[in-house]
This record gives C-alpha cells, structure tokens and sequence, in this order.
C-alpha cells in the first residue's frame, strides 16, 4: 500500500517537496516527490548530530554530564538547549539549566566538544558512526552540526526506522533522548513563539502539550523530532508506531504552519486506520 495523504504535498506552495512515512518495524508505508533528491536540512540536521552524539556516549567517548560549552555547561545542557548560549553566537546569554535558549551554537560546540574527544572532524565522525552503518549514503555534514546537513526522504526514513526499533544503540539511550530534558523550563519554539513548557529531549523536541505546534492535533504528546528553516521535518510518534519526513526547497514561514499540521493528521488518520 501506498498512503493517499502523502499527496496533499502535490498542493503546498513550494518548488519541490518529497515525502514519506515509516513504521516502527521498517516497513515504509509510501513515499511522495522525489525520494532521492538531496535537500538541505536545516535544523532537521540537529537529530541525525545527537544521535553520533550518543553513539560516542555510549562509546564512553563523552559523557552527558561532562563539562561541555560554557562555564558549568554539560554535553547534557547543549544538546537540550539549556547552556545559556545565544541563539547563533557564541556569547552567553544566561546561566545553565535556566531556559531553554535554542541554540545552533551549542550545537556547534556540540560537535567541536565530540571531534576533540574522539580526534576525528566532527562530519566524519556522524558519518562512521551513524549515516554508513544504516546505509544514509546520499546523505552529508557540509559544515555546522546545528544546520548544515544534506539528505533525502529516503535516507531519513532510515534513519527514522532506527530510531523507532534502535539498532546502533542500547534503546534505553534513545529512550533518554526522548525523555525531557530538565523539566518545566521556559523558552521559545523557532517560529511557534513562547512555550512553558518548552519541552525537549537530547537532541529531539518533544511535543507534550505545546500550542500552537508543527506537529499535528492528533499527534500523541510523547511525539518527538525536528524542523527546520528550510521547509523540512521529522517527526516520529511512538504512540502510532510512526514516523515521517517532509523535505521541501522553499524556507519555513506561514505556509508552513498553515499545511504542515493538517498533512501530519491525515497522514496519521489514514495509518491508524490501515
């Protein structure tokens, strides 16, 4: 089968987009637009980044709570956005732990933390790591951790079938990963405004109970994934065993929050009802 839903990218006001869903088990459910034209990712780079983030945890190459970024900043802080530092410079603009500031430049600190500690570039390092192993060869780190990736629907549903059914890593890490990261802080969603909470994960925004949100309304509170400024997302729902991306060549802005919610919910209407 084939989901119909997928199609209603053929109407969003955008040059190209490219789309695909995948459950819990690996099997794709349907693809839609170009499956192997490479996008930039954006912001959705940030997931793929954590994820090589874990593996070096796991491979006791650093260690969550190690110093990270900022004075009494941890790799814990960076990777939930709560080091303090500025949105895209490197200043600090408050205390850890206190609000969740996101931060491409905690992510690139990020990277440059993981690179010294393994003495490997931080781009080759996600890609030993992470993108060979499950086969993401169209996909590549052209510079910052934080928003310089480069990759198509399909490899992203690999990367999204191993995240549902983890392969790389012990499932309780990744089940870390999508558990809140210091709870009930404050902060801004990217284009969604003011959140309390503003609940993320290690790497992973963690819907809950924001409003207004990317994701859709029927999508269960423990959804978790990413989006990104130029027209992307991933987001995966472990309560509909689902997961799906969306990658389009047109930057993120209102048609974005008008089409994106209404897609996730026809898409996840349609699976549960397969």
């Amino acid at each position: 089968m084939s989901l119909q839903s997928l199609a209603l990218i053929d109407n969003w006001p955008v040059p190209t987009a490219a789309a695909g869903v995948v459950r819990a088990d690996g099997t794709v459910l349907g693809m839609r637009g170009p499956a192997d034209r490479r996008f930039s990712l954006a912001s959705v780079t940030k997931p793929l980044a954590a994820y090589a983030v874990l593996v070096a945890y796991e491979e006791g190459a650093v260690d969550f709570d190690e110093p990270a970024g900022p004075p009494g900043s941890t790799v814990r802080h960076l990777l939930a956005h709560t080091s303090g530092l500025a949105f895209d410079e490197h200043r600090v603009t408050g205390p850890p732990g206190q609000r969740r500031l996101y931060s491409n430049a905690g992510f690139e600190q990020l990277g440059d933390h993981v690179a010294k500690a393994t003495d490997i570039p931080f781009a080759e390092y996600l890609r030993q790591a992470v993108l060979e192993p499950l086969g993401m060869t169209s996909t590549s780190l052209e510079g910052s951790p934080a928003k310089d990736g480069v990759s198509t629907v399909e490899d992203l549903l690999r990367f999204a079938a191993e995240v549902q059914a983890p392969r790389l890593l012990d499932p309780r890490t990744v089940a870390e990963a999508m558990s809140v990261q210091y709870p009930g802080t404050k902060g801004v969603v990217p284009g969604y405004g003011h959140q309390n909470p503003n609940d993320w994960g290690l790497g992973f925004e963690i819907r809950n109970s924001k409003s207004p949100h990317w994701t859709g309304a029927s999508s269960s509170p423990r959804t978790f994934g990413h989006f990104g400024q130029s027209g992307t997302f991933l987001w995966i729902d472990p309560d509909a065993e689902l997961a799906c991306a969306a990658l389009s060549d047109r930057a993120f802005g209102p048609w974005a929050i008008e089409v994106w919610p209404a897609f996730t919910d026809a898409v996840l209407a349609e699976a549960r009802g397969a």
